[in-house]
């Protein structure tokens, strides 16, 4: 079932880094942030992680949790995360279970090829577990900002 804007979510279970369980349940009475991202230490994410990051204590001000989904694995985004030294965690969706449910699988074109790839997609869920804002395809510049601008106005409502 894809999650809709305006609803709640389903039920789901995901892992993440630090041996965290995610589940919409677990974190009712917060803001979460759900961002979908290509894939570990590429150049774009990267970026946008790092814009996540120096952003951390607005969002948590705000009452937000943020969790980053690739389908990189555990090892992939334990070093991801050091490296960085993200504040958040990062759901290893290898199965691509969470990318199906909230539809960010994409063909795309690289190098000519045709792979199936994640489009890069945030996602931003109220403290009633309601989905409230989704943004598709986006671009990292000025995103993280925009996410922000949206958890603050949820927390002012």
């Amino acid at each position: 079932m894809t999650p809709v804007v305006n609803k709640a979510l389903p039920d789901f279970e995901a892992q993440a880094t630090n041996g965290v369980t995610f589940t919409p349940h677990a974190y009712i009475g917060k803001s979460v942030v759900l961002y979908f991202y290509p894939k570990d230490a590429t150049p774009g994410c990267t970026t946008e992680a790092m814009q996540f990051r120096d952003k951390h204590k607005e969002f948590v001000k705000a009452g937000a949790v943020i969790f980053g989904v690739s389908r990189d694995n555990m090892a992939s985004h334990d070093k991801f995360k050091a490296n960085l030294e993200l504040p958040f965690e990062l759901i290893a969706d290898t199965e691509e279970k969470l990318c199906h449910m909230f539809g960010v699988v994409k063909n795309k074109i690289m190098y000519g090829k045709k792979v199936k790839g994640i489009e890069r997609s945030t996602f931003l869920i109220d403290a009633e577990g309601v989905m409230r804002a989704e943004w598709r395809g986006i671009k990292v510049a000025g995103h993280v900002d925009e996410v922000l601008a949206a958890v603050k106005a949820l927390k002012a409502g």
